[in-house]
């Protein structure tokens, strides 16, 4: 069982520099895996990436929306396959299974269901309830502020780092971390991050 995260850049072409979100965006793919067996990037703004550790799918998801929102132009869709790989190709782009087929249909749908980040698994009611969390979390995601996801990115990144360690990385105070924890809903993307585990994890047993 993988997972499949198959993205792409929304506005992409308001930036003059694509670099802005393609170099930090490329420099943490390059810390997953290599290319263009475990990620590939296509047609200039889209991507696909391989998970091997299912449990940390939605975690990665959400640090590829955090480092695409930190630009302040340019927001990202993403779907989350979970699945079979059958077919191993040269590239992530020539394999196959149903973690790549549910992760093209499902990011197919995004743009008509209005969300920017979703999954589709082999289990219809695990897909029901995470969907669900995910359409609610993204309400607030997808107006993320640039503090809020710099600040977000250091959480998934160092989970357990105090807040008076983070705005030591920020260059702020404590309570100014505060104020931008609560402005991020980090307790809440934390809490569905935590629960997509779980019940990945109760699946997978």
């Amino acid at each position: 069982m993988i997972a499949i995260i198959t993205g792409d850049i929304i506005a992409s072409r308001k930036l003059t520099d694509q670099g802005k979100w393609l170099i930090p965006l490329k420099n943490l793919f390059q810390q997953w895996g290599k290319s263009p067996k475990d990620w590939e990037l296509n047609r200039g703004d889209s991507f696909q990436l391989e998970i091997k550790d299912v449990e940390n799918s939605l975690k990665k998801a959400l640090q590829i929306k955090a480092i695409i929102k930190k630009t302040g132009v340019v927001d990202v869709r993403l779907a989350i396959g979970i699945g079979e790989k059958t077919y191993v190709g040269e590239s992530i782009s020539e394999s196959n299974g149903t973690a790549f087929i549910n992760s093209g249909e499902k990011f197919d749908s995004l743009k008509k269901e209005n969300i920017s980040l979703g999954v589709k698994s082999i289990w219809t009611n695990f897909d029901e309830e995470i969907n669900l969390y995910l359409k609610l979390i993204g309400l607030f995601m997808d107006n993320w502020s640039i503090s809020s996801a710099e600040l977000m990115q250091i959480v998934l990144q160092c989970p357990s780092a105090t807040q008076e360690e983070i705005g030591k990385q920020l260059g702020i105070k404590q309570n100014s971390v505060s104020g931008r924890w609560k402005r991020a809903n980090v307790n809440e993307v934390l809490a569905v991050e935590k629960m997509f585990r779980k019940r990945i994890n109760s699946k997978l047993r």
